[in-house]
């Protein structure tokens, strides 16, 4: 694991996109005022590597109101780019996991991500409805790696053999021992999140901010799980990045490493919060799947796209 500075990752991730290190005009550009990125943390994701407290019994050692901005399920052209305005105007760097669909209709607004020194990491290709966990391995496997394919297609133009970026969140975070073994083996990190927005349930901006922040209080630290693809989210984001800021909260940003990264475990009586939401969510669909139950499904469990909500 290695700590960088802000400027040496903005130099880095804009090399990713064009080749060339050259001056890193994006950190010069930065207002002393703006919330801007504290540290780059690069993690290495060899042998595999899972993180995230709401689903894994480990997380990133992160620091004490130290936080790590995550998006999913984007890019979308109605949102995205109002998320990347505000991380923008503080001059703050996230992780988002595409969903390679997404990626592959709107590269412009990928490309953007790079180049504006985002990390873009993997969220399987169409977030399929059943979860990963209901497809067959092999349909599985098939689709996360063809979300690979998709992102860095419109990432960087080319594809190889292994992501560019060798970080992977699960949809609806349903995964599968064989499937985390599976990306194990291909080096590949799974990330989970420590608290999220639950912006898949409808609320107003206001309201999400207000549960973002009353949650942050009570973490103090971690990933932070949001989705690009919300007008909701993306109004709140201005808000949420001044909050931040007057609180003393410092951003990590995250990039591929080669080193293996520092991790914290659980508290003691610690239990998977998703996998308990999971079955219940599975639980709720087979009901409905009944032909005297209706075919509803539960928003407070998962949205469009969504993960589950965290009751």
């Amino acid at each position: 694991m290695k700590l960088v500075s802000f400027r040496y990752f903005c130099v880095r991730s804009l090399a990713a996109t064009t080749g060339v290190f050259s001056a890193a005009p994006m950190a010069a550009a930065c207002p002393p005022e703006a919330l801007g990125v504290a540290r780059a943390l690069e993690v290495g994701t060899s042998g595999g590597l899972q993180v995230g407290l709401k689903t894994y019994p480990r997380t990133l050692a992160l620091d004490e109101r130290e936080i790590v901005l995550t998006f999913d399920d984007g890019p979308s052209a109605q949102t995205t780019p109002k998320v990347l305005d505000a991380l923008a105007a503080e001059c703050v760097k996230a992780t988002f996991f595409l969903v390679g669909r997404n990626a592959e209709a709107l590269p412009a607004l990928v490309k953007r991500e790079v180049a504006e020194g985002h990390t873009v990491a993997h969220h399987s290709f169409s977030h399929p409805a059943a979860t990963l966990r209901n497809l067959s391995e092999k349909a599985a496997q098939e689709e996360i790696l063809r979300g690979f394919a998709a992102d860095d297609k419109a990432a960087y133009g080319t594809t190889e053999s292994a992501p560019k970026v060798r970080f992977f969140r699960f949809p609806g975070f349903a995964d599968t021992p064989e499937l985390v073994a599976w990306l194990s083996a291909q080096n590949i990190g799974v990330f989970g999140a420590d608290f999220w927005a639950s912006d898949w349930v409808t609320m107003t901006p206001e309201a999400e901010l207000a549960l973002i922040l009353s949650r942050l209080d009570k973490e103090r630290r971690g990933i932070l799980l949001l989705h690009d693809t919300k007008q909701q989210t993306a109004a709140m984001l201005p808000g949420l990045l001044q909050e931040l800021k007057k609180r003393r909260f410092k951003i990590v940003a995250l990039a591929p490493g080669t080193e293996p990264a520092p991790t914290r475990a659980a508290p003691e009586g610690w239990t998977s919060a998703t996998e308990k939401i999971i079955a219940g969510v599975f639980a709720k669909a087979r009901r409905a799947a009944k032909p005297r139950g209706p075919a509803r499904e539960g928003a407070e469990e998962s949205g469009q796209g969504g993960n589950p909500s965290p009751k």
